[in-house]
């Protein structure tokens, strides 16, 4: 969509949702006004992974291909973005805290000439988006060398905030310093922006690597008293992380929503009764220490988008399953559930067979839509909605997004 159309599609999009009939603008299977129902995508900055599709580009040419997502997603009739702003201690907008990211000129800490958060927020805006800033609140690096870090960086002035571990560079969840720093540099961007959330992915404590152990038992012997274990300790940690940042959101930007997209198997039931049917190898409870299931139950965050990354039958973790667990947990709840879809994974030959057929999330939205708890999906990612391989996508729109419908407030 060109630069001249997209105020005037905005304008559109805005007035159907006013204009529509008494009828649901989704699958209908809540009736009255139109529905409001989660549409999202998430562009990733990551190691340049969905935007910008390479480091050192001018920015314009960053800018053209952030217009192009974001012109791709309301294309498609979705009505949120998740926009990674802080992929690996670093920034996609002028931080007095951390170093602006590598990922954008190649160089740590050099500036990229604009501010890509800033034009995200306004230009999504005007197409009738909605923006979640997208938060990695513990990851330093995706490499294991501290000198390759910006001079000015954090993590080289605050060595002993670091762990090593898998090859990678982490933050210590332990420490409390730690906590309120990574807290205070997400914040600055909330505060600075008119951001309609607050969004973290999976990463608390990082997923296990065999035969490597996270080293923070200096920061355990000081701060893990009165705990019956480290692993108490650590879930308490991310606990206390996620109710601060709520907390903190709300005072900063009241009207921002804050949510979390989680690995989509909290625990087994052959670990936990409680737990969902099936065997996976990483259960986020147990590994990444991250009690997602009582942030739902407490309704700590506003919303939740388990990342249920797998098809339907799929033996050890079967989407037909993990939903109506992921609804059950919601039930009742404050916190609303939306679902993270693997479009990635359509046509992709390295996939099951059932990832061969174009019409695998269509019938995941179909069997959601069995389940008034589920309020919504978002789609990873940026990249593959454009890309959009065998048609999913277009299969997704034609069968279910047929109208506009606004975001869930």
């Amino acid at each position: 969509m060109g630069r001249v159309s997209r105020r005037a599609f905005a304008v559109a999009a805005l007035s159907a949702f006013t204009m529509m009939p008494q009828a649901s603008a989704a699958t209908g299977r809540r009736g009255g006004a139109p529905d409001s129902e989660m549409r999202g995508v998430w562009i990733a900055s990551v190691a340049n992974r969905d935007w910008p599709s390479k480091s050192g580009l001018s920015a314009a040419q960053q800018r053209a291909e952030l217009l192009t997502h974001l012109d791709t997603a309301a294309g498609n009739r979705l009505n949120t973005v998740f926009f990674q702003v802080r992929p690996t201690a670093d920034a996609m907008w002028p931080s007095p805290y951390e170093p602006w990211s590598q990922y954008l000129t190649g160089t740590q800490g050099k500036d990229p000439g604009w501010d890509p958060l800033g034009t995200a927020v306004e230009e999504a805006h005007a197409r009738g988006l909605q923006l979640h800033a997208w938060f990695n609140p513990y990851r330093v690096a995706v490499h294991a060398d501290p000198s390759r870090l910006a001079a000015s960086h954090p993590a080289r002035e605050n060595p002993d905030w670091v762990v090593t571990y898998g090859g990678k560079l982490f933050y210590n969840p332990g420490l409390p310093e730690v906590r309120a720093f990574v807290e205070d540099a997400m914040l600055d961007a909330v505060a600075k922006y008119p951001v309609d959330g607050v969004h973290f992915d999976d990463y608390f404590y990082p997923y296990p690597v065999a035969g490597q152990t996270f080293d923070d038992d200096a920061a355990y012997d000081e701060h893990g008293g009165g705990f019956p274990d480290r692993a108490a300790w650590r879930r308490d940690n991310i606990d206390r992380l996620v109710r601060e940042t709520a907390d903190r959101v709300k005072e900063v930007r009241p009207g921002a929503r804050f949510g979390i997209s989680p690995f989509g198997v909290w625990r087994n039931a052959g670990t936990d009764s409680l737990g969902s049917d099936t065997t996976a190898g990483v259960e986020t409870y147990d590994d990444l220490h991250a009690d997602t299931r009582k942030w739902v139950r407490e309704g700590w965050i506003d919303y939740i988008v388990p990342q249920l990354y797998w098809n339907i039958g799929f033996a050890a973790a079967d989407y037909a399953k993990l939903l109506p667990w992921w609804a059950e947990a919601a039930r009742d709840s404050s916190t609303q559930l939306y679902v993270g879809e693997a479009l990635y994974k359509a046509g992709d030959p390295a996939q099951p067979a059932a990832w061969q057929e174009s019409g695998e999330l269509s019938r995941h939205l179909r069997l959601a839509g069995e389940y008034p708890q589920v309020r919504g999906h978002v789609y990873f990612a940026a990249k593959d909605v454009a890309a959009d391989r065998i048609g999913a996508m277009a299969r997704v729109v034609a069968d279910h997004y047929g109208q506009p419908a606004p975001p869930p407030r």
